[in-house]
């Protein structure tokens, strides 16, 4: 059993690098290994809605000089996703939001029914806003969100200083614990129960 975390901070050793170590730890002491993804410093270009993932064989995004297609194949095969970004200005980091927009819009429809969570770190305000931007890629996506006490928000700005956010520390870990169980739960159940039915998509245009 495997997890893909991606850290969308461009601080490697900052708060958010901190929130997702400890969450894969949790994860391995339940026999679950944690692949860490480093995003935050790369120069990523945002999706162009051209739709070329829809029509390429594997749906690959057009853009080919960075770990997106890489990264979005490991994703497909992994079982479980961790969405990890610090706020700045109440919202995904920059680089992170483009990396997203076009991982999931090329690969959305491989992870469903996948366990996927998200975390974001905070100096002091509008870490709820970005969890919330986050997990809407997770929502539409059709993960399955593991539960835990609170919202998963770590504060902190010095580096290491979330670990003094008790409460956001024993949150995040629950979390973590959550989705080992949830993984867990799923991939047992798939030997026994089928998968929802498919059903064709339905868009409707409010525009004629």
């Amino acid at each position: 059993m495997k997890v893909i975390a991606l850290n969308g901070s461009p601080r490697k050793e900052g708060n958010t690098a901190y929130a997702i170590k400890l969450m894969a730890e949790e994860l391995r002491k339940e026999g679950i290994e944690t692949e860490i993804i480093e995003i935050g410093h790369l120069a990523i270009h945002g999706c162009t809605g051209c739709g070329y993932c829809a029509s390429s064989e594997k749906n690959e995004c057009v853009f080919k000089d960075d770990p997106v297609n890489e990264t979005a194949a490991k994703i497909r095969e992994a079982d479980g996703l961790i969405l990890a970004s610090p706020t700045y200005y109440a919202g995904i980091a920059g680089t992170m939001k483009s990396f997203l927009d076009r991982l999931f819009y090329s690969s959305s429809r491989y992870f469903k029914y996948k366990v996927a969570t998200a975390v974001t770190a905070v100096r002091r305000t509008g870490g709820i806003d970005t969890l919330h931007q986050l997990n809407n890629y997770l929502s539409l996506a059709q993960t399955v969100t593991p539960p835990s006490q609170y919202w998963t928000v770590v504060y902190g700005r010095s580096e290491g200083e979330m670990m003094q956010d008790l409460e956001g520390v024993q949150t995040i870990r629950k979390n973590a614990g959550a989705m080992a169980w949830l993984i867990k739960v799923i991939n047992e159940g798939k030997k026994t129960i089928p998968l929802p039915a498919e059903e064709k998509r339905v868009f409707t245009n409010f525009i004629r």
